[in-house]
């Protein structure tokens, strides 16, 4: 797939202006041929933090399957390889071996395992606010869950805590939290890091050997179909895990797991794999391909930078730590209802208005934006 080399940094400023307002400078436009070209549309989509697009490779291999699946020839053992294929590109993405990597379908279901793992009633922290799918399991299977602002998270854990439970980018507003001091603060007062990074991989450059566990769902950064999802788990939690899922594809030979109760389950993270959603599993190979051929560092100067771009744009504040979606305040829904009008896909959370920023996003985008909402920024 893409490296460095197939990345093009073109340095400038942009001097046109929407309606007599100068845009901003643009010092980093990222283009690529495994990049923008590998997806048909994009332009006017601002919103990969709800569900990601297809790129043209998974499109085809989607329909391929379809086709032949129709006309009598599944192809059962392609499914396997596209299943391996997705684990070691998501392995590649979050730097580590494929034998750290667990797949399955939705992160409640990954998160719902280690929520299995605590002892009963076992004190979990989390942010304020985050997402459902990292609080619920562990609210429903009897533990304590504690809450604290994401900026004040890390100085939340004590010697009581057992888990820290956060999403490294907050779905509700972009924030990034701060992992050098979550890590910090978890060694010093024993407690185990579990991070969704489902609103990061794709975007921010992530290193998964930093927690005890991660999980993450593809479809969104990552351009997958839905259904397909990973943890990625320490050797040393693999061991304090139980496989409460195990089902034919967690055996060490999972053909040969079909039938009984006396199997192998595999000795590495796959044991914890839940049977696969063949089909999602097809699109979501080559479109993690993509992004595991490509620089973390420089797809993260790109969201960003047309993120930034954005928020200067409309004079809003700018975050602690850059993140590529911006959200604002907006609880009638005024401002998204501009960017719809205008032909923007955006979302609405929690009473903001949230865009994102991706791959297949350019400065267009950012001034079509900028320009949707310009009545808004006359009032600022």
């Amino acid at each position: 797939m893409g490296s460095i080399d197939n990345l093009l940094w073109t340095n400038g400023t942009a001097s046109a202006s929407l309606d007599g307002m100068p845009t901003m400078t643009r010092p980093h436009t990222v283009t690529t041929a495994l990049g923008r070209d590998a997806f048909a549309g994009g332009r006017g989509y601002l919103a990969a933090c709800t569900t990601g697009l297809p790129p043209r490779a998974a499109r085809d291999a989607m329909v391929r399957d379809a086709e032949e699946s129709a006309a009598g020839r599944p192809d059962i053992a392609g499914y396997c390889d596209a299943v391996e294929r997705s684990r070691a590109a998501f392995a590649r993405l979050v730097g580590v071996d494929t034998g750290r990597v667990a797949i399955g379908s939705q992160t409640s279901v990954l998160v719902s395992l280690i929520a299995a793992a605590l002892p009963p009633g076992a004190v979990v922290l989390c942010p304020e606010g985050d997402f459902s799918s990292v609080m619920l399991p562990f609210l429903h299977a009897g533990h304590d869950v504690r809450t604290a602002p994401l900026a004040a998270l890390a100085e939340a854990v004590t010697t009581q805590t057992a888990l820290v439970a956060f999403s490294l980018v907050q779905s509700a507003t972009g924030d990034v939290a701060d992992v050098d001091a979550l890590v910090a603060a978890a060694r010093a007062h024993g407690a185990r890091l579990l991070c969704d990074a489902t609103q990061a991989v794709g975007w921010l450059p992530v290193d998964a050997t930093r927690f005890d566990a991660l999980v993450c769902h593809a479809y969104k950064w990552l351009c997958a179909p839905r259904g397909v999802a990973f943890l990625a788990v320490s050797e040393d939690f693999q061991q304090a895990l139980r496989p409460v899922h195990a089902g034919w594809y967690a055996g060490a030979d999972p053909w040969s797991s079909c039938y009984g109760h006396d199997i192998a389950l595999a000795p590495d993270a796959s044991r914890f794999d839940v049977s696969p959603a063949w089909q999602a599993f097809v699109g979501a190979a080559p479109a993690l391909e993509i992004f595991a051929g490509l620089e973390a560092s420089a797809l993260h100067e790109h969201a960003t930078a047309l993120a930034r771009e954005f928020r200067q744009g409309l004079e809003l504040p700018t975050p602690v730590r850059e993140s590529a979606i911006v959200t604002w305040d907006d609880p009638d829904g005024d401002d998204l209802a501009r960017l719809s009008a205008a032909g923007i896909v955006a979302s609405g959370r929690a009473g903001r208005a949230r865009v994102a920023f991706h791959l297949f996003n350019d400065a267009d985008d950012v001034d079509d934006a900028v320009r949707a909402l310009r009545p808004r920024a006359a009032l600022l």
